[in-house]
Parts: C-alpha cells; structure tokens; sequence
C-alpha cells in the first residue's frame, strides 16, 4: 500500500486542522490510540499478611495525644480576592484608554501573563460608536498582539464588512482576557474576576454608543449572568457602568463557533441586521 501522501492533501489537511481550532502539537511524534497496550509483567504472588500483634490496651483516663496536621500538599493558588481588588483601584486610576492600557502592560497580578507572548489589549479605532468584547487571544492574536486577527478574526471581520463597518474607520475591538490561558482552556473565575476589573474600566473610557459580546464566556462575565449564550444572543440588554451610564449590549456567537458550526451563521446575520437597526435608531448611520 502506497503511503506517500500528496502535497495537495497535506496542505488540505492542515486547513482543516486550522479551521478546527487545532494550532498546537503536544509531541513530535503521532499516538497510535488504537494499538494494543503492550503486554504487562505477571504480577507476583501476594504475600499473606502477617497476624496482628495484639494491641496493648492504654492506662485509663490517659487521653491520646491528637495527631499533628497533615501538611499541604500541592501548589499554593496565586489568585486571590485582594488581586482583584488591586485591579480594580489600579483600572479606576486610569483617566484616558492609553493609560489603561499603560497599567495593563505593567500588571503582574495574573497568572496567564506569565505563559504568554503577548499582551492582548485592543485593535480598531478607540471612540468607535461599537466596541466588541471577545473572550481571549488564541495563538495568532498572542504571536501578533492584537485581537480577532486569526480564522476567526477574518470570518469577523467579512460579517461587519456585509453592514458596512470594519475595524480601521468605525469599530473597537478587545477581549475580557488580555493574554491567552494556555491550550486554549476556558479561563478560571479568578482570571475573568482579575481582568474584568480591567475590561469594565476600559468600556467606560472608550464610550461606545454599542456594545457586541461575542461568545459565552464575554457574555456572562460582562453581564453577570449564569445564562448562556444560547439563550442570551440576540437579546438586547443594558450594561450598567461604575461611572452611572449604561450601554446597550448585544450578545451574539463567537466566529469561532461559527466556524465549528456554519449553520449558526443565519442567527449571526440575524444579529448583524439588529445591530445596523440599532444604529440607525440611535442616528448614528
């Protein structure tokens, strides 16, 4: 059996691999998950065990003294309440998107910008009367440090080009983490919790006349809410800010996900169209 592959089905095959989400390899070489496990060794004879010596019974009214605490075993977590807190005083310092940005680059209270290229702070036109708010860089968006700019980020950018808009005149662009958890993973509590402090100041000095939340994750941690994005797309709802005012905010699925489930697109433009109403009602198209 011919086992060359062509170079046609290998490029093929790394398109698909990318439209997938698949960027990373784990090893140099490829598992075989179907083999058979190798043989094991026989396992020797079980030794009878030896009888119990008979226990000696203790002087009455002695008490036993309590045994020493166990000590603890594992890493200790580095997040904590108080580094949410940090972050937050340190967000509500920030009186322009640059100086943001300035204590952003500067925070060393996460744990995923240690693992990480790049920080992912924002792209498009600060001001813009729509700012998007995505989830978190993937492995493009942390090479180049900028977000939405993977498979992902072009479908995105073709769905705002069929209403009219695109990120270099009337769209602001960011995510609720500013660096990629590694692997891809779905960021913890304390993660969203620290960056959030970060996001919801960062909306508030942008002022967007209209907020996208793409994806779940974005959804619930910017509303507060446990509601998935099934049920929260294509509802508008209002986001109230620490400064007083309130946004109207749109969730809607992540590109993404659109690229793992293209029949979710017709609810997508469905979501686009309501955008351009909204704008259109706000007298700002």
């Amino acid at each position: 059996m011919n086992q060359t592959i062509a170079r046609e089905d290998l490029a093929s095959l790394l398109r698909w691999y990318v439209d997938q989400g698949i960027d990373e390899a784990i090893g140099e070489e490829a598992i075989d998950r179907f083999a058979a496990p190798p043989p094991q060794a026989a396992s020797p004879p079980i030794q009878p065990m030896p009888a119990a010596p008979t226990p000696i019974r203790s002087a009455p009214n002695r008490p036993t003294p309590a045994a020493a605490p166990a000590p603890l075993r594992g890493p200790v977590p580095i997040e904590s309440p108080q580094l949410v807190e940090d972050a937050r005083a340190l967000a509500q310092r920030c009186n322009s998107v640059e100086e943001l940005e300035a204590a952003v680059r500067a925070f060393d209270g996460c744990a995923l910008k240690r693992t990480a290229k790049n920080t992912v702070f924002a792209d498009g036109v600060v001001g813009s009367p729509v700012m998007i708010v995505g989830e978190a860089p993937g492995a493009d968006e942390d090479r180049l440090g900028k977000p939405f700019v993977g498979v992902s980020g072009q479908l995105m950018d073709r769905m705002f080009e069929a209403i009219g808009m695109s990120r270099e005149r009337d769209l602001y662009i960011t995510n609720i983490l500013f660096w990629r958890p590694p692997g891809n993973r779905t960021p913890t509590l304390a993660e969203q919790a620290i960056c959030m402090a970060f996001t919801r100041r960062h909306i508030e000095l942008a002022k967007p006349k209209v907020l996208v939340l793409a994806g779940g994750t974005a959804a619930k941690s910017v509303l507060d809410t446990a509601e998935g994005i099934m049920r929260l797309r294509g509802k508008w709802t209002s986001l109230s800010l620490d400064d007083g005012t309130a946004v109207p905010a749109l969730p809607t699925f992540h590109p993404a996900y659109l690229l793992r489930t293209p029949a979710s697109k017709r609810q997508s433009w469905s979501d686009l169209l309501s955008l351009d109403k909204k704008l259109r009602e706000l007298g700002i198209r």
